[in-house]
């Protein structure tokens, strides 16, 4: 049976319809988002791991793994008897980025729902985000050393990254350069390749390290004296 409109859809549209609803369908269930949100983190986790963040049995966990699979969202890495889960690539990571700031504008209060240290400083899979990455994106665009669009790194802005560490990819398959919305802040951070070679840049420095198990990440007192040095992000904990 047709559906009405779609009769004289070629083939290719109707086959993207069909994609798009399955990967809508894949982050329906709230055990899913809560696996994929744990994967936010950039690493890879093991499925036992997982259904305890999800609080769900390890044997359940591994049915909504394989239907994240099976959509594409996430990958399987094996490494002796054992198998890890990650999520399939940065696109993955801003697809729910930019869901988390949709679907805060229906929660109520949600300046409470997130905790604190998770909206001042966390991993958006492999970049920064939170408080902190907003204002590091201000800083950054007030400083000219990303253009307008946020597209592309400045020249002034390719100095200042040499000058700290931070490593371009010039042959990376991902956008170089671009805005990625907060959805704790409902403000851009920097993504893309250079979101991911600025936080390893600040991790290098021994600026930040991660909370092992979790998506925040914490500041350490010479990141947070090189912060304000170069960004004027002023630290007040």
């Amino acid at each position: 049976m047709s559906m009405p409109g779609l009769a004289n859809t070629d083939d290719g549209a109707v086959s993207l319809e069909h994609a798009m609803s399955a990967i809508a369908s894949a982050i329906s269930d709230p055990s899913r988002v809560r696996i994929l949100c744990a994967l936010m983190d950039g690493r890879a986790w093991t499925a036992t791991e997982l259904s305890a963040v999800a609080d769900i049995a390890t044997s359940t966990a591994s049915g909504h793994l394989a239907r994240l699979l099976q959509s594409g969202l996430t990958v399987c890495l094996s490494q002796g008897r054992h198998r890890y889960y990650r999520l399939a690539g940065s696109d993955v990571a801003c697809l729910l980025e930019n869901i988390m700031g949709m679907s805060v504008k229906h929660i109520r209060t949600p300046e409470t729902r997130a905790p604190l240290p998770l909206r001042r400083a966390r991993t958006c899979y492999d970049h920064l985000a939170g408080e902190i990455a907003v204002e590091l994106y201000a800083c950054m665009k007030a400083n000219h050393w990303i253009t307008a669009d946020g597209s592309t790194i400045t020249q002034a802005g390719l100095h200042h990254f040499q000058s700290i560490g931070a490593v371009l990819n010039p042959k990376t398959k991902r956008k170089p350069c671009c805005d990625c919305l907060d959805w704790s802040e409902r403000r851009f951070h920097l993504g893309g390749d250079a979101g991911a070679a600025l936080f390893l840049a600040f991790e290098a420095q021994g600026w930040l390290v991660r909370i092992e198990g979790y998506r925040e990440v914490r500041f350490t007192e010479a990141g947070k004296k090189a912060l304000q040095r170069h960004y004027g992000v002023v630290f007040t904990d």
